[in-house]
């Protein structure tokens, strides 16, 4: 039985409304500052409610470049963040699902024991291991290219474990009709395993692109060409330009729009998202 208690639902009403407005509230500002002109952003107080440049700023951040940023148009830069981040989440799905296969269904000396050291990579990210693998990408003259920043961010000890769980949920009786079929390891990989695991491979794609987005550490070390910046790299030089007067409203531009794409991928895949997570059968 149900109760309805309107004061409790009054409450729970406006704590979401609240939390909302918290959520909220600096994104307002960031497009209000992002619609307004340099002198008006120099001024106190600061605007709190749009002005007329929008547009005028959109086009200047998008496809003139800003000084503080090495000169490079943030259209250029969300275009580098978005192919680092594609072929970060592609990359550590499709080896983290292979991985996960030979794992499950090949018999072979020490495979735990290669599962669990591949598990213990959890405990080496990037930052502990930055200088061995900035020389290795270095001496394989990937610096400055996509692939220097994408392949040591390629492989996860986590997709590893989930699509192994996965894998193992999947009954022995498939694979053993699909052996009687005549099927090989791949084409049961192919047509059975992966439409299974496709809510898992959407879950794990949303995470994994915001993963690649958000990358600053390691694009930082390895960039020197102002061609191959980052978006959240523009950003960071925008604030950090000693020579150069901040240009808030352009940096609040760039921001805004560096926040679209992940908003994007979440919404479009959101359904699929919630169920990867939470989907337990199959």
């Amino acid at each position: 039985m149900i109760e309805h208690r309107p004061i409790i639902t009054v409450l729970a009403h406006l704590t979401l409304i609240l939390g909302i407005a918290i959520v909220a509230f600096p994104i307002w500002v960031t497009f209000v500052a992002a619609s307004h002109d340099a002198v008006r952003m120099t001024q106190v107080p600061l605007p709190m409610w749009p002005g007329d440049q929008f547009f005028v700023n959109l086009n200047k951040a998008m496809f003139e470049g800003i000084a503080g940023a090495g000169g490079i148009p943030v259209g250029m830069m969300m275009l580098n963040s978005l192919v680092v981040a594609l072929m970060i989440a592609t990359g550590k799905i499709v080896i983290s699902l292979l991985s996960a296969f030979a794992i499950v269904y090949f018999k072979f000396p020490f495979r735990m024991g290669f599962f669990w050291m591949i598990f213990l990579t959890l405990m080496l990210p990037v930052e502990v291991r930055i200088l061995p693998t900035f020389e290795v990408v270095a001496n394989l003259g990937m610096l400055n290219s996509f692939w220097g920043l994408s392949i040591p961010l390629i492989a996860s000890a986590t997709a590893t474990f989930m699509f192994r769980q996965v894998f193992l949920t999947v009954p022995d009786e498939m694979l053993e009709a699909a052996r009687v079929d005549g099927a090989g390891p791949m084409r049961f990989f192919w047509d059975i395993l992966l439409p299974l695991s496709r809510t898992n491979i959407a879950a794990l794609f949303v995470i994994l692109f915001i993963y690649g987005w958000n990358q600053y550490l390691w694009p930082l070390l390895i960039t020197t060409d102002a061609s191959m910046f980052t978006v959240v790299m523009g950003i960071k030089q925008m604030l950090e330009s000693a020579e150069q007067t901040t240009e808030w409203h352009l940096i609040m531009m760039t921001t805004l729009l560096a926040m679209l794409p992940p908003v994007v991928v979440v919404l479009t895949m959101q359904r699929m998202f919630v169920k990867g997570l939470t989907e337990t059968d199959k």
